[in-house]
């Protein structure tokens, strides 16, 4: 019985093709993992700039459009991209925070469009409220009267336009770490990007704090919501942000914040004209992009500005005495996620030209906006970051 026991047992696996075939699965496996985003670590964190870069390119795009299913597409390629790679850090979960800012804005849109009316021409009217009589030099404002489809159609398309944006600016600041961020700039707009990253990680503590408040409060078993609520949160997270002010300007201070080195007068004077001269180049070749007369010499201004300011950044840099540690690298990854979101820009842009009615559908008269496919196409190219930018872990949120 043992003995017929024992020769019920599948022979070992050889160098036959049950063998191969579990040695191949496990090659191939190994081969697919390659492709896989490694896991964050301070060494392959990806640039906080790429971020921003990828946002502001999902931003351009939703300026383009006010077809609410292109910009719904935007708004979820955000926040895909959001839940598969943002971290564990307080500045991390302020997503939540500017999509509702986001819905506020439409909703209030649509509350003015109500009560101030619209200057578009309607014909399907909803219904009438009672209009206040202004006096002769508020002509063109009018309080109250019928409301149309067309002008609420028109305010929520504007709306959610204007929320996408903010959406947009959300993702990158759940995304991006303000800190490295700062690291990463040039040495001549330190001071100022200091107080931009200062700025910037404003709403994100604030909601920290309102979120560690409201635990706290609800673990105590008092109320979270309502006017008196929000009077008691509020107060110490004001008192919070005051604190964490003088903290940082403690800190500023202890690192020789505004410290600047001695460069002679020619450098600095070559500096300012070179910084100034960029910067008046680069609006007179935008402008020229943005005319229809100025399209053959925009882009050229532009390029010329455009050198003109980063060789003043780089001579401006030399007053810096502000040194770099373990500073972070632009890799393929960051290359990828930037061009991701430069794509879906250029190819909105190009397809607002080409098909500018898919992208603005119409109002008057008030037509069901169409999903264009190939702009949608377009839009779903700002996943890539979900799959190649690293895989967040608890070093990488600190």
């Amino acid at each position: 019985m043992t003995h017929g026991a024992a020769g019920t047992h599948a022979p070992p696996a050889g160098p036959g093709p049950a063998g191969a075939g579990r040695g191949t699965r496990g090659a191939t496996y190994k081969r697919s993992g390659a492709w896989r985003a490694p896991e964050a670590r301070r060494g392959n964190a990806l640039h906080a700039g790429a971020w921003w870069l990828w946002a502001l390119g999902l931003a351009t795009a939703a300026s383009r459009t006010t077809n609410p299913l292109l910009l719904g597409l935007i708004v979820g390629v955000a926040g895909y991209v959001v839940a598969a790679r943002r971290t564990s850090a307080p500045w991390a979960r302020s997503y939540g925070a500017f999509v509702r800012l986001g819905l506020f804005v439409v909703g209030l849109r649509l509350l003015f469009s109500l009560l101030l009316g619209s200057p578009l021409p309607g014909t399907h009217v909803l219904f009438t409220l009672p209009e206040l009589p202004l006096p002769g030099w508020a002509q063109g404002i009018r309080l109250g009267g019928r409301v149309t489809a067309e002008q609420l159609v028109f305010a929520f398309y504007d709306g959610a336009k204007l929320a996408a944006l903010l959406i947009c600016v959300g993702a990158a600041n759940a995304l991006a770490n303000p800190a490295r961020l700062l690291k990463s700039l040039p040495a001549a707009l330190y001071e100022a990007g200091v107080a931009v990253v200062v700025a910037m990680t404003f709403a994100p503590n604030m909601v920290a704090d309102v979120a560690r408040l409201r635990t706290a409060r609800r673990l105590r078993g008092r109320p979270t919501g309502g006017v008196k609520a929000v009077l008691q949160i509020g107060l110490p997270v004001l008192e919070g942000a005051l604190e964490r002010s003088v903290a940082v300007a403690a800190s500023m201070d202890a690192r020789g914040y505004g410290r600047t080195a001695q460069v002679p007068p020619a450098v600095r004077h070559t500096t300012n004209a070179l910084t100034l001269g960029g910067l008046l180049g680069m609006c007179a070749g935008t402008y020229g992009l943005l005319a229809a007369e100025g399209a053959a010499y925009g882009l050229p201004v532009l390029g010329i500005g455009l050198v003109l300011a980063l060789a003043g950044l780089r001579l401006g840099g030399r007053r810096s005495v502000r040194t770099r540690y373990r500073p972070d690298r632009w890799g393929v990854r960051a290359w990828l996620v930037s061009g991701s979101g430069a794509a879906v820009a250029a190819l909105l842009v190009r397809a607002a030209s080409v098909d500018p009615e898919g992208l603005r559908p119409g109002v008057v008269p008030l037509v069901a906006p169409t999903l264009p496919l190939w702009p949608a196409a377009a839009i779903l190219i700002g996943l890539l970051p979900a799959f190649v930018a690293p895989v967040p872990s608890e070093e990488s949120a600190q």
